[in-house]
């Protein structure tokens, strides 16, 4: 493997984005993939000015960037919206990186219990039924949808990124598990739980937990 710090993924910011900007400074990584949780009073490349133009910068949302409508508009319609992952797969320092933001939420689906709503058509069309000016709520675009999790299944990439973790950590999920198997990963890097660790699964799919403002390497080194 070449340098194991081309890439690096930070672990939940909540608005302490120094650790990653200082090891960008210090490693020159080809790029960085931030897992969620920003917490963000402003515009997300206000925070990362400092590394705009050093390495490129990649990034799924978390739950708490779906909180207020402030946090929402300062990830989404920042000037790196384009840079998100969610639901595709883009090649990143020679790696393809497959992404899934939000959280599992029981009102939408909550694996191992199949979804209460299959997709978010679905879900609409039974609203405004009753509201013909029904609109969905930034909770229920924090949830991770069935229809739109299967779609992943059909891609192929060498890391999966997500906010959720697998069930290799206790509070974990094996829907996430059996999305990497499905799409062939080799690695698995999430947030969400704020614990630095690194774990196989079956078929020798390296998972890395990376904890609130730490990052990490692709070997799973934490470096900041």
């Amino acid at each position: 493997m070449s340098r194991p710090d081309r890439i690096l993924f930070a672990g939940d910011p909540h608005g302490n984005f120094l650790p990653l900007i200082a090891a960008v400074h210090r490693h020159r990584p080809e790029a960085v993939v931030l897992l969620g949780d920003y917490d963000l009073d402003r515009p997300l490349e206000d925070y990362l000015a400092d590394i705009i133009g050093i390495t490129d910068i990649w990034w799924i949302a978390g739950n708490h960037d779906y909180e207020t409508p402030g946090k929402h508009k300062n990830l989404f319609s920042s000037t790196l919206a384009e840079n998100g992952l969610h639901l595709k797969v883009t090649q990143i320092a020679g790696l393809r990186i497959a992404g899934l933001s939000g959280i599992f939420l029981g009102r939408v689906w909550y694996p191992p219990q199949p979804p209460k709503w299959l997709s978010k058509s679905h879900y609409l069309s039974q609203q405004t039924k009753q509201n013909p000016h029904f609109g969905m709520s930034l909770k229920y675009r924090s949830a991770i949808w069935h229809e739109e999790f299967q779609s992943l299944k059909s891609l192929q990439a060498d890391i999966l990124v997500s906010h959720e973790a697998p069930n290799s950590h206790r509070h974990g999920f094996s829907a996430i598990a059996e999305l990497a198997l499905a799409m062939g990963v080799k690695q698995i890097f999430h947030g969400h739980l704020h614990e630095n660790y690194c774990r196989r699964l079956r078929n020798h799919i390296q998972v890395c937990g990376v904890a609130d403002s730490a990052v990490a390497d692709l070997s799973g080194k934490v470096i900041g």
